[in-house]
């Protein structure tokens, strides 16, 4: 268990109208949080394609370096903005994402230079497969949503105590879907039953570590940005629908 000297207690200051600080209702704090976490989003899915062993654990190089930040950023906007907040920049991520991967679709049609000799490694290190694709898309969504959904729901619950339960046991959840979903579309039928059990384990376990062992960084992410945007945002009567984009 991680202490929380700083935690906010119950009967805090709450917030349940839009962040201080601009005209829109955006503050600079909030765009940084969100802009990193679209960020994380999109690296990841570049530099998924490289597949590492790490002392004998085969895993896409964006499941040990970049991946889980996306989720931790996640924690840190549904905990300090709520649920709404999260919701905008989760569809925000989504369509960052897939502007990204239609970009590198159609220049990977585009016809190439005569003197230029990448387009081979360009569709092999770059180039999609649309079962991918799907897989991608569909355990993000549900991933990211779950995630958010299941820590604004615990933070009302502990009545805003306990901040590394809602962020670990959000992770269990939203990262266990993930590879749930991701694993299951992307090889199910490519690979034997046992091994894609055991790849979908391995998956959730590591990115959950990785979120349990950021721990006290979001801890000091989290109280920082409380102290500096003057809010604690709980969840109160909000809909966890992901198709409300009211902000």
């Amino acid at each position: 268990m991680v202490p929380a000297p700083t935690e906010p207690r119950a009967g805090d200051r709450r917030a349940t109208s839009p962040v201080p600080g601009t005209r829109a209702g955006y503050s600079s704090w909030f765009v940084v949080i969100a802009a990193v976490f679209v960020t994380t989003l999109v690296t990841a899915n570049i530099v998924a394609v490289k597949i590492v062993d790490l002392a004998g654990l085969v895993v896409p190089a964006g499941t040990v370096t970049v991946f889980p930040l996306s989720y931790l950023f996640g924690d840190i906007l549904t905990e300090v903005y709520g649920y709404r907040r999260a919701r905008l920049v989760i569809w925000l991520g989504f369509a960052c994402n897939l502007l990204t991967v239609v970009a590198i679709s159609v220049t990977q049609v585009l016809p190439p230079a005569s003197f230029w000799d990448g387009q081979e490694a360009y569709e092999r290190i770059l180039g999609y497969t649309p079962r991918l694709l799907v897989a991608s898309f569909l355990a993000y969504l549900v991933g990211e949503f779950a995630n958010a959904a299941v820590l604004s729901r615990m933070k009302l619950l502990t009545r805003g105590r306990w901040l590394w339960s809602r962020t670990i046991g959000s992770t269990l959840v939203g990262q266990g879907l993930d590879s749930l979903v991701f694993v299951t579309l992307a090889f199910a039928g490519t690979i034997g039953s046992g091994d894609l059990v055991r790849t979908i384990a391995t998956a959730w376990l590591v990115k959950s570590a990785y979120e349990a062992l950021a721990t006290p960084l979001t801890y000091a992410v989290v109280n920082a940005l409380k102290r500096a945007e003057g809010i604690d945002t709980f969840d109160e009567g909000v809909s966890l629908s992901p198709f409300r984009l009211d902000g």
